[in-house]
């Protein structure tokens, strides 16, 4: 039999642990949610649309850079398109006005037109409220494990069983 599984005290322990993780993980989300003032402070890569400068599968560090200063023409920002779930990281190309009055225009850097094509029904420009924040920096290929669990949805019931598979044999 297994060790976890023989004694009820191990096993809740077991569990109280896994649910410290899972705690401990959401926490630090939003803290750096709160540090980074927005609401996605890091984001994966899913196209090629801004190669070279970002590859599929790079992890992007985002900060709501406009409490300070101003998105400029040449910043790397991640918006959201109203009805579309996936966030875009696109480069302003121009930019008409000022503060949340500013209209942006975007384009992928491996793109050949901007992103007119990809704005909501109606909608020209960006503008600051559809912005999630500024790209700061980057770690490369890290987030190949988000694109994989979700094209392949089975890895994360093999993931979860796996990580709950650990928490029950783990011996203290």
């Amino acid at each position: 039999m297994l060790s976890g599984l023989q004694n009820p005290r191990q096993a809740a322990g077991h569990l109280l642990n896994f649910a410290l993780i899972l705690s401990t993980a959401f926490m630090m989300w939003k803290g750096l949610s709160i540090a980074s003032d927005s609401p996605s402070p890091i984001v994966v890569v899913l196209s090629g649309s801004m190669e070279p400068a970002f590859q599929r599968g790079d992890l992007l560090l985002l900060w709501n850079r406009n409490i300070w200063q101003e998105t400029g023409v040449g910043e790397v920002v991640v918006y959201n398109v109203k009805d579309k779930d996936i966030p875009i990281v696109h480069r302003v190309v121009r930019k008409f006005g000022v503060g949340d009055e500013a209209q942006l225009l975007t384009k992928g850097d491996n793109n050949g037109a901007d992103d007119t094509d990809l704005y909501a029904r109606g909608q020209n420009y960006l503008e600051r409220k559809d912005i999630i924040g500024s790209v700061f920096g980057y770690v490369p290929f890290v987030g190949y494990v988000t694109i994989m669990l979700s094209e392949h949805p089975w890895l994360k019931t093999v993931m979860l069983g796996i990580m709950g598979l650990l928490v029950v044999i783990q011996r203290e």
